[in-house]
């Protein structure tokens, strides 16, 4: 296949990748269990409180619980999508390709919307230092998985 000078380049990247996103599927996941061990609990003589919301996080903003939980789908997303990516870097050829590609561009769609998220949990303040890594992490993962993307794609090109 054409390109074979890219492929370090696009291996590079699906490393980093690879690494952001389980780093943000791991904080995101520790995030939610926060939220669930710390949660609001109902019993039987608990009534819900006015403005209950079932994104309630103890952690963070009003936007933390769906940053989080939209981090942890791009992150798992991400990683599948990194490893769809190691097979095809292994083969290198236009068989590999469309499943690399196809799933690289629903990871970088969640990742872009988990950043929307992200970039308003800035603006509202009041975050702790993990959910701050998170929210560099989605900022930097956006724009390198758009990156390798078009690696991936402009390879083929003789």
């Amino acid at each position: 296949m054409a390109g074979e000078g890219v492929k370090p380049i696009a291996s590079l990247l699906l490393v980093l990748n690879f690494c952001m996103y389980a780093i943000v599927a791991a904080i995101s996941g520790w995030a939610l269990n926060v939220a669930i061990d710390r949660g609001f609990i109902v019993g039987p003589s608990l009534a819900l409180p006015a403005h209950f919301s079932p994104v309630f996080f103890p952690i963070g903003n009003a936007a933390t619980g769906f940053l989080v939980i939209f981090a942890l789908i791009a992150g798992v997303v991400g990683s599948a999508a990194a490893i769809a990516g190691i097979q095809h870097i292994r083969a290198w050829d236009h068989l590999s390709l469309a499943p690399a590609a196809s799933s690289g561009i629903v990871a970088w769609a969640l990742t872009l919307l988990a950043m929307g998220l992200a970039c308003k949990e800035i603006v509202l303040g009041g975050r702790n230092v993990r959910l701050r890594t998170v929210e560099a992490f989605l900022i930097i993962l956006s724009a390198t998985q758009l990156v390798y993307i078009l690696v991936i794609h402009g390879a083929r090109r003789p």
